[in-house]
């Protein structure tokens, strides 16, 4: 971890506005598709109808005829041209411990297509329509095979393989625990409470669809690639290094504004890979847009886990033993991080923020003829502290004792940190059970039960949800490296490799330099989003703050440093009697100065620059209570969060104003993914689900007021600016809050389990169910 002076300020605390907003909202983003066409070719992708199918043969020559149309590309045409596959993490064992092995993720389907969606074809032509239509006029002969869309399904014998060498459809499992003390555990205990648990899967909903540019510079033969990306460098290697297999100082990935990312924009698709492809075979600029149903199928879906998840518990509700089962849908194909998502970074959490030393977790990853699933918010851990959550309730209303009370006889307490928990990963710091207080006083814990009366006047169904939820963040990278320069026009800009796509990045590392170096907000430039200029490992996992606003943070120091050695040679005098304050660099006791800015004019290229490196010691621990009220209408089903209160320990906060904001979109998230979003496939691997008249996202009449305090009380000890990440908090508190509330309202008729997203159709059969056996 960097040592920083005691004296430097971070900006700490302050509220400030976020200065992107007046840009973005008046219409003057710069987004892919505000890009000007300049002649360029538009690629439209042709996608199988099938979920698995030969591809006995396919004709272009119709489509080629059609006037406008420059070329068409089939997998066949790549695989002439040797073009490289997109890698996965392939550092996982099968349950026989044998390697993991996983089919080839293709630009375009070559012999096979493993799931509805994947591309097949590329038509590039002089407009988009041109391209659509002529993709109308390929025709491709497929021979249709059996498919699976159930992971559980596709685990069991004679269900149709993905792919011939793992026969089974097992990619890889993982194991943690002690099994054989825990049976123990489970044999002697007062209590065992089970449940089976889905988080469903989702597709994430990015304001933004997918798109991409890609031309090659004509005097030096540099390919340039305009991208959303949360991750500009590691697609640039992707690209250059897996797929083009060419140097990759000979690509440029150039990143704009992003509307939204939430992970599902980590990877390098097939798409941005085609695009590429055709700009360095035709040598024109190509582009391409998706359309939303092109993000239904053919982009990574998110979440996908079933779980069989049981306590074992002495007579006073501590937890013995706790073992979980689970099985991870990958989809057809291993995106970039598709494994180690259940196998790793769920389980890295599982245990909550409970002392639950001893654990049995058995994890599986599953391969089904269905779009991939990868990052998305939360990525991993919104499941696995779902399953400990809806536990925690479950063995409450088992027992009969008050969902605070049995949680907090199993919390960490604060003695035990820094704590390691069952899967050995530490804990620095934390105050939960002060948490759980703060947020029941806060959302008037003890007002309702007025509450309920009233509703069940109305004829209403009224419950109270809570969690506790623990996040890891990180993305197992702690390091990151910015350059700061001051130049000679009185401006200081940042270069990051970081990533804007909404959390208001630019505003943060402003406020952190302003208040570093005395230097008016306005005068800052914060640039993202070009390999040229800075190459880090990008923004996923919330460690955008506090592993790059070190980073942020070191520059600042350094900058300062290199500043007071140039005054000293400049002034005459040694640099411990150079002071530095609000841009100016002085003789103490005199009256001789010089500023940062006239330094950088003597300097070559009128600029004064550091290069510098954030270093943090492991991960953060962002955590907190999330409470909520909801009311069920038993004729309807239709459920309504009413009430809805958080207290969240994200460490020191820099900007209070931006991570409450964070939060509330990730509670919106939760809402939706407790309520009302859920991908159908059938059983024939057909998405059922592939508009938004089919797959349901809150409105903003869906989302109550979310009164959200943060509390510092336990900073972040793993990083200097003590802060924590904070922009996937609020998708995993949320989820299982609301549907511990909608499942309290629901226990009084007696049931006792649904799964999500528990929709008015699910939940009023449930209603009318039990209203007809008890007729």
């Amino acid at each position: 971890m960097n040592i920083l002076p005691n004296n430097m300020r971070f900006g700490a605390g302050q509220p400030v506005k976020r200065l992107e907003d007046q840009r973005l909202v008046t219409g003057k983003g710069h987004f892919i598709d505000d890009k000007p066409e300049d002649g360029a070719l538009w690629l439209h992708v042709l996608r199988s109808p099938h979920a698995h199918a030969q591809i006995v043969s396919i004709d272009t020559n119709a489509a080629r005829a059609i006037a406008g149309v420059e070329a068409i590309f089939t997998g066949a045409d790549l695989v002439a041209d040797d073009i490289g596959t997109i890698p996965t993490l392939a550092i996982f064992k099968r349950p026989d411990g044998s390697p993991m092995t996983v089919p080839p993720r293709r630009l375009l389907a070559h012999e096979t297509v493993r799931f509805a969606g994947e591309a097949v074809a590329a038509i590039v032509a002089t407009s988009r329509a041109i391209a659509q239509n002529a993709a109308e006029a390929v025709e491709v002969d497929y021979k249709v095979l059996p498919a699976v869309a159930d992971p559980v399904e596709a685990i069991k014998p004679g269900a149709p393989a993905v792919w011939h060498e793992a026969p089974d459809n097992i990619v890889a499992a993982m194991s943690y625990g002690d099994p054989a003390r825990v049976e123990e555990a489970f044999a002697d205990a007062a209590h065992k409470v089970s449940l089976d648990i889905a988080s469903q899967r989702l597709v994430p909903s990015a304001m933004e669809p997918r798109s991409t540019i890609a031309e090659v510079e004509p005097n030096t033969g540099r390919l340039i690639l305009h991208v959303q990306s949360q991750t500009p460098a590691s697609t640039r290697d992707v690209l250059a290094d897996a797929v083009l297999k060419r140097p990759k100082e000979s690509v440029r990935v150039l990143v704009g504004d992003i509307g939204g990312g939430f992970g599902q924009k980590t990877n390098l698709y097939p798409e941005d890979g085609i695009v590429a492809y055709a700009a360095t075979k035709l040598k024109r600029k190509v582009r391409w847009r998706g359309e939303r149903t092109d993000e239904f199928l053919g982009g990574t879906h998110g979440r996908d886990l079933t779980s069989t998840a049981e306590f074992a518990l002495d007579a006073r509700g501590r937890v013995l033993a706790y073992r979980v089962r689970s099985i991870g849908a990958t989809g057809a194909y291993s995106s970039g991080a598709g494994n180690i998502i259940p196998l790793v970074l769920g389980p890295f959490v599982q245990t909550g923020v409970y002392d639950l030393p001893l654990v049995h977790f058995e994890v599986k990853t599953v391969m089904t003829h269905t779009a991939p699933v990868g990052a998305y918010r939360g990525a991993g851990r919104p499941e696995a502290v779902f399953i400990v959550e809806r536990l925690f309730d479950a063995a409450a209303r088992q027992i009969g004792m008050d969902p605070r009370a049995i949680r907090k006889v199993n919390y960490i307490k604060p003695a035990q940190l820094p704590y390691t928990n069952a899967v050995g990963q530490v804990y620095d710091s934390g105050a939960f059970a002060h948490m759980m207080e703060r947020a029941s006083k806060l959302a008037d814990w003890d007002g309702f039960n007025a509450r309920k009366r009233e509703a069940k006047k109305k004829g209403l169904l009224y419950g109270r949800g809570l969690t506790s939820y623990i996040e890891w963040t990180g993305g197992r990278a702690h390091t990151e490296k910015v350059s700061l320069h001051a130049t000679a026009e009185g401006r200081v800009v940042l270069h990051s490799g970081t990533m804007a796509m909404g959390q208001g990045l630019a505003t943060t590392y402003t406020q952190m330099i302003a208040e570093s170096l005395g230097v008016a907000m306005d005068k800052i430039d914060v640039v993202q989003g070009d390999t040229d200029l800075a190459t880090g490992f990008g923004s996923v996992g919330s460690r955008s703050l506090f592993v790059g606003g070190t980073a942020v943070a070191v520059s600042s120091n350094d900058l300062i440093t290199k500043a007071r050695e140039k005054a000293s040679n400049l002034l005459e005098t040694s640099v411990e009697d150079i002071e530095y304050r609000d841009g100016v660099l002085t003789v103490v006791g005199t009256d001789r100065r010089i500023s940062l800015f006239d330094i950088a004019q003597k300097e070559q290229g009128a600029k004064l620059s550091v290069d510098s490196e954030g270093e943090v010691d492991g991960p953060s621990w962002p955590n907190g209570t999330h409470i909520c009220e909801v009311e069920i209408d038993p004729e309807t089903g239709v459920t309504r969060v009413v009430r809805y209160t958080t207290v969240d320990d994200v460490g020191i906060a820099v900007n209070p104003m931006l991570v409450a904001g964070q939060i509330h979109g990730g509670v919106a998230q939760g809402i939706g993914q407790a309520l009302y979003e859920g991908v159908s496939y059938d059983a024939d691997g057909q998405l059922l689900t592939a508009t938004y008249q089919d797959y349901c996202i809150p409105r903003a009449d869906d989302v109550p007021p979310i009164e959200v305090t943060l509390d510092d009380a336990a900073p972040c000890r793993t990083n200097p600016l003590g802060a924590k990440g904070c922009g996937e908090s609020g998708a995993i508190g949320g989820p299982p809050c609301i549907t511990n509330g909608v499942m309290d309202a629901l226990f009084e008729l007696g049931i006792k389990n649904l799964q999500t997203p528990l929709t008015p159709q699910k939940v009023w059969k449930a209603i009318h169910d039990v209203k007809v056996a008890r007729a």
